[in-house]
Order: structure tokens, then C-alpha cells, then sequence
């Protein structure tokens, strides 16, 4: 198997961000500390991985999708990783090469070798279970299926209801059971799943122009959209231009619909322009809605200089007040920070407690986190650092309850951390409540920096 050339001039196949060229099997685990006995489930880890060398320029969103995977149960540790087999995977694999260009440089593919799938579909992104389900997410195109052992089933389109891509951040009523998602490619739409997985509802919601939304978020009567001026030019992305590019002069705004309604009552609100990447939470108080989130001053991908951009986030506050019709911001963190999460048990109503991985320096470097920030948000925001030491970078830190816990906080926050000094990776248990490492189980190869995790409980 020929795996991506680590000498390439991109920032993106060098050091960590280089790709593993193997699938392992390992039982048990090294670990430092003791994993808490309550703490039973998979650990699950998406990001890109490419197998070939790439045709022209990288990009850190083009490598195939990876997963790791980390079971902890009984107090022992295991660990697996697989290639997530999509269908353009499987043509270059036929073909010997990659066939695909990709976001900073695209090329199309000759259709005698990959058919009708002329974007490659790397499913690189996030990996949920909902109804029994593991998806594997890229938000331009539907979500490829896996079995709990990590193998590929395929393309999954909800028994051919849902036409158009699927997000890479559905968000699940922890009341209800249902997972709402979007799709902005080709078009914006809005999509209802029931607790059992069928696919209910669509809704189309019209834009002025395609805009590149990543994330979104919702309350418990809400559905919650950001249309900031992150354009998308098809005609560039053919010509080999950026595919997304910052318009200012088009504006901000945020929408809201009911989230079980037919979009009839959606509304805009203009703010000032800014962009989310990823939602915190958010919550209804009467008339208001809250919505937590790290906020960029504006959008920037890499993909235009093939550099990696500075996570340059703060959280803020955004209100939406409905009988005023208006919105507004104030920033609450103190830290540079991004990947933020709460407890599964408040999303879509009112939290006290958020997390996020974060910059102890103040100063972003890339995606480099050096630390996981929690924030109490009951006065303010004040902010619990917990700084990993020298050399070592985390990812996103996902927040595992505690079965037998009563509070918000009751629980842990897991991250793979991987010290660049050792070129070593650790699976990092962080006590939710105070912060103080629990145990470090360490990983049997490095695991190359990626994208979103997600803690998947034992079922009862």
C-alpha cells in the first residue's frame, strides 16, 4: 500500500499530521493511573489519513478517513483503527493512485475510474451512534455506515429518504431521542430523525447565496442557524481556486425555526459578521435564546495559502431576542479555544459547565492545543485550566458521564494527547468535576492529529 509522502511541502503531512500506513489490533493497553471502574464504552476518533500520495496540493480536510478506536472496560484498555472503505477509497485503491484532487487544488477525475463521484466522499470528519447506528460524517455528502468493530458497510441515505449530503455535526435530543442535522450542499436543508432512526422530515430553507455552514444548534423548541459570509464558488473549486471564500459584504446573520415546524416561521437576525465553526450549546429562557460558542472574527480554512490557520476563538455569548428582533454578542472566555462540548445530558437547554481544548499561552499555534479549559458559566465565565505540559498537543476533549454521578460535571473529559517531543500518543482521563488527570492509557502507535471523537457508552 503506498501511503502519503510525508516530504511533501505540506504543513499538513508533516510531523503528527503525517499518516499512519497501517491497521492494528492491540488487547491491552500501558497505562499511567487507573481508568475509573464506572467508565465502560468505546472511545471513537475520526480524521483524515490518506492512503496515496495526493495528486497536487494538500489539505488537511482531503485524507481518507481513519478511525481509532479505544475500548475501556473493567478497568483494561484496548485499542483498533481502520480505514474508513468509502467508494472513492476503493477506486483509487483499484487504481494503484489517488484519482482525486482535493479543497486547495481540485482536479476532477477521469468517470472510467470512479464513476458518478467526482468529489471524493472521505468520511474524515465525525463519527456518532444514533439508533443503533456508527456514521462516519463529511458534510458534502452522506454518511458512510460501520459496524461496531470498525468495518465499512457503506453509503447509508436513511432507506433513501434523505437526498443531499448530511452535516458532520447532527446534534441528538438527549430527551427525546431524535437527532436533527442539516445538509448546506447543494442547498440548505433541514432534517428531523426519529429516536427509532427513520428519517421524518426536510426542510428546504432558501439562502441568497450557498454558504459553507459547519455547524449548527438548537433548543428545546429551536432549530438554529448561522448564514455568515463564508461563500461557495463551484465554478472556482473547478478552475482549481478555493472552493470558500470570505465575502464580508455580504453579512451576518443568525435563523431561527421552529424545529418540528415546516420552516414557515423561520426569521433572520443581522449581527455583526463573525464565524462558529462549532456550537457549544444553547437554550431557550422565555422569549431569549442563549447560544454559547467560540467566535472567529472571520473565516479561514487554509485553504487558499496551504497553511495551517491559528484556532483564533474566544468563547462568546450570543442572544437572539425574539420580541425585540434583534441579536447580539459578548465575548466570555479569556483563552483562545475551540472543540467545544458539554455534558450529552444538556444539550439544547441551559448548562452551567462547558469545555473546550484551549491555549494556556494565549497564543494560538495552528490546531495545537496545549490544554482543555472548563468553563463555569453560572456567574460570568470563569475558567479551570488544566495545561498537559511542554510538547504536548490535544484534540478535542469529549466529555464521558459518570452512570452513577447526579451532577452536571459528574463524569470525565478523554482526548488523545500526543507529546511532540516523544512522538508518543496517550488516551488523557481528565476528572470533569476538577480538572486533575485520572489516568493516561497509552497508545501502541502514534495517532496522528484529527478532527472529532466521541465517547459511545455501553449499551444496557
Amino acid at each position: 500500500m503506498q501511503t502519503a509522502e510525508a516530504n511533501r511541502v505540506s504543513a499538513y503531512l508533516q510531523g503528527n499530521f503525517a499518516p499512519v500506513d497501517d491497521e492494528i489490533d492491540v488487547e491491552r493497553l500501558e497505562m499511567t493511573g487507573a481508568i475509573p471502574p464506572h467508565l465502560s464504552g468505546v472511545f471513537l476518533r475520526n480524521g483524515p489519513n490518506p492512503v496515496f500520495d495526493p495528486t497536487g496540493d494538500y489539505h488537511w480536510f482531503d485524507g481518507d478517513g481513519m478511525l481509532h478506536g479505544v475500548t475501556l472496560r473493567d478497568g483494561v484498555a484496548s485499542y483498533r483503527n481502520r480505514w474508513i472503505a468509502t467508494r472513492g477509497l476503493a477506486a483509487e485503491r483499484r487504481a494503484g493512485r489517488a484519482l482525486y484532487g482535493g479543497m486547495s487544488h481540485y482536479s476532477p477525475p477521469d468517470p472510467a475510474l470512479v464513476g458518478d463521484e467526482m468529489m471524493k466522499n472521505v468520511a474524515n470528519t465525525n463519527v456518532v451512534r444514533h439508533a443503533g447506528r456508527i456514521l462516519c460524517l463529511w458534510e458534502a455528502g452522506l454518511p458512510t455506515r460501520v459496524t461496531p468493530d470498525l468495518e465499512t458497510i457503506g453509503p447509508f441515505d436513511f432507506d433513501g429518504r434523505l437526498r443531499g449530503a448530511m452535516t458532520a455535526h447532527p446534534h441528538v435530543d438527549p430527551r427525546t431521542g431524535e437527532m436533527l442535522f442539516f445538509g448546506y450542499v447543494p442547498s440548505l436543508q433541514y432534517h428531523r430523525v426519529g429516536a427509532d432512526g427513520t428519517l421524518l422530515q426536510t426542510i428546504p430553507i432558501p439562502l441568497s447565496k450557498p454558504v459553507m455552514m459547519h455547524d449548527f444548534t438548537f433548543t428545546e423548541r429551536h432549530a438554529i442557524f448561522l448564514d455568515a459570509p463564508a461563500v461557495m464558488d463551484f465554478g472556482a473549486m473547478m478552475r482549481g481556486e478555493p472552493l470558500v471564500t470570505w465575502r464580508r459584504d455580504n453579512g451576518t446573520r443568525i435563523g431561527v425555526m421552529a424545529r418540528d415546524g415546516d420552516g414557515s416561521d423561520l426569521r433572520w437576525f443581522e449581527i455583526d459578521n463573525g464565524y462558529v465553526v462549532h456550537f457549544l450549546n444553547s437554550w431557550a429562557d422565555g422569549n431569549r435564546i442563549v447560544i454559547d460558542a467560540p467566535r472567529f472574527a472571520e473565516m479561514d480554512f487554509g485553504a487558499a495559502s496551504g497553511d495551517v490557520p491559528d484556532a483564533a476563538a474566544y468563547l462568546c455569548r450570543f442572544t437572539v431576542d425574539l420580541d425585540a428582533g434583534r441579536a447580539t454578542w459578548e465575548r466570555l472566555g479569556e483563552l483562545p479555544a475551540e472543540f467545544p462540548r458539554v455534558a450529552p445530558a444538556v444539550e439544547g437547554r441551559r448548562h452551567r459547565y462547558g469545555y473546550a481544548a484551549s491555549f494556556a499561552t494565549g497564543r494560538p499555534t495552528g490546531p495545537r492545543f496545549d490544554s482543555v479549559t472548563k468553563y463555569d458559566l453560572a456567574h460570568g465565565a470563569s475558567e479551570t485550566t488544566h495545561v498537559f505540559g511542554p510538547g504536548q498537543v490535544t484534540g478535542e476533549a469529549v466529555f464521558a458521564p459518570d452512570p452513577a454521578g447526579t451532577a452536571e460535571d459528574d463524569g470525565w473529559l478523554l482526548s488523545l494527547v500526543h507529546d511532540e517531543n516523544r512522538t508518543k500518543t496517550d488516551l488523557v482521563i481528565l476528572d470533569a468535576s476538577d480538572m486533575t488527570e485520572t489516568a493516561r492509557v497509552h497508545m501502541p502507535r502514534r495517532v496522528p492529529y484529527g478532527f472529532h471523537a466521541n465517547w459511545l457508552p455501553d449499551l444496557a
